[in-house]
């Protein structure tokens, strides 16, 4: 089956190359969740280090948890740049 391109699409779809400068009510819920998830994971991954007796393992664990941290510290920033 050949797949041919329908009239009146371009090769290459509408990316946008910056954010946009507003975000909308979905946007500011979307990112409090993704704040809520990583602050949860990074618990979780500080919680299971100290939990842990194999360093190795908990190295592992700390070094999610500071991922999630500055997930969490990067979305905030968004957030807090986007609703003064």
């Amino acid at each position: 089956m050949d797949m041919q391109q329908q009239p009146g699409q371009s090769g290459q779809q509408n990316m946008m190359m910056e954010p946009p400068q507003t975000l909308s009510t979905k946007d500011q819920l979307y990112l409090s969740d993704m704040l809520n998830w990583n602050l949860t994971a990074a618990k979780k991954a500080n919680f299971y280090a100290e939990q842990c007796n194999d360093n190795d393992i908990k190295s592992a664990c700390q070094r999610v948890a500071q991922m999630h941290e500055h997930h969490y510290q990067t979305f905030l920033s968004h957030l807090q740049q986007h609703t003064q």
